[in-house]
Order: structure tokens, then sequence, then C-alpha cells
């Protein structure tokens, strides 16, 4: 059995990356592939606790690095327990967040540099990375302010996972432009959807790049 193909999506909250996420999972499963769909921090029981402490505006004083080390031991399990597995099965597996936004977050926004993310990618994660990123990058105001209209929903329904919306636009405007500096260092891999179109326009872009990659990878 052929490994199976590893896709992640990222950008800024408020971008609509989990939408686009679950619509390429319904538009893979009725080709008839086998999809694996997790995200991060999260999707291990584990890792649901620890995005519970990343997440909950509740948590203060957490110290950048400490915030750091909690994103890879999340990872390392998620490896471990799902996208690994998934991958010797010959699944495809679409991950919501990856190393990535540990690099854009914590290396860009809480200014801890780009080369302890990597070096720590490296040691925690086997240096496992996607075949394919997902980047999508809409108008920066716009999305900040999708993302904190949402939280603010979210939390009269009794969920608080707000800490990073708290963070002031300059935290994000870093964030934002690490992404960028990312998608230039890795083209080959990173596909970056910009601008603000409409769901089906942009799913529709998402298909085409991933047909294009995964006919690549099949007949190679």
């Amino acid at each position: 059995m052929s490994r199976g193909y590893f896709v992640t999506f990222e950008g800024l909250d408020g971008s609509g990356k989990s939408t686009q996420l679950r619509s390429l999972a319904h538009w893979l499963q009725a080709q008839g592939h086998r999809v694996t769909v997790t995200r991060q921090p999260g999707g291990t029981a584990i890792g649901d606790r620890i995005r519970g402490l990343l997440l909950d505006s509740r948590t203060a004083g957490l110290d950048a690095r400490a915030e750091l080390g909690l994103m890879f031991a999340d990872r390392a399990q998620s490896i471990a327990e799902v996208i690994r597995p998934a991958l010797e099965r010959g699944e495809i597996v679409l991950c919501d967040r990856y190393t990535d936004s540990t690099e854009a977050y914590q290396g860009g926004g809480r200014e801890l540099g780009s080369e302890v993310v990597l070096k720590l990618h490296a040691a925690m994660c086997g240096n496992l990375w996607p075949d394919m990123t997902v980047l999508l990058l809409p108008d920066f105001a716009q999305s900040l302010e999708r993302a904190r209209r949402r939280n603010a929903r979210d939390s009269g329904k009794g969920q608080d996972e707000n800490r990073f919306e708290r963070e002031d636009e300059r935290f994000y405007r870093r964030v934002y432009d690490k992404y960028r500096e990312i998608a230039a260092r890795e083209a080959s891999r990173v596909v970056v959807i910009a601008g603000d179109g409409g769901i089906e326009d942009v799913h529709q872009r998402i298909v085409e790049a991933i047909a294009g990659k995964l006919d690549f990878a099949i007949k190679g």
C-alpha cells in the first residue's frame, strides 16, 4: 500500500480555513478517497486537554516558550496517534493548522523567531512536513473582524477559546507577515489563496490545486 497524502490548512482565524477544509473533505470522499480530518491543537484526547489550556482566555501568564512547548507536545501526540497511522493506511489527511501556524503565531506573533520553531519541529515531529499546505490570505482587517465576531458569539454559548483573539492588531500583523514569509520560502508546498472570493470560488481553486498535486503523486 502506498503512503497517503498529507494536506494542512493555514491562515488567521476568520480566514475561512475550517470551512474550506470541510468542503474539501466532502469533495475528496465523493471522489472515492479515504479521508482523515483532524486539527491542532486538539484532535486527540490529550490534545484536546492541551487545546483547552492554550486557548482558554482564563489561562493567564503563560510564557511564550511554554506556549511553544505545549503546541509541539500536542503535535507530537497527533502525529503518533492520528496522522502517521492514517498516512500508513494510504489515506488523505486534512489537518486544520500544523507547524506553519506555530511559526506564524509563536515565531512571528510572539517574536520567538523561526529558527527555534523549525528545530523543535525536526526534533518533536520527526521532520514530517505536509505534501501540500493551503494558506488562505483574505483581507487582513476583515479576517480579524470575522474571527472576533465569531468568538464573541461562541462565548455567549459558553465556549471560550478567545485567548489569542485578545491580542492586539500588531500581534496579528506579525502573524500575517510571517505567513507570507513562509509562503515565499516554501513555494513548492504552500498554495496561497489570496483575496476575498466567495466560499464556492475558493473551494474550486483548492480543488484544482489538490487535483493537480494528487495526479502528480499518483503518477510519480
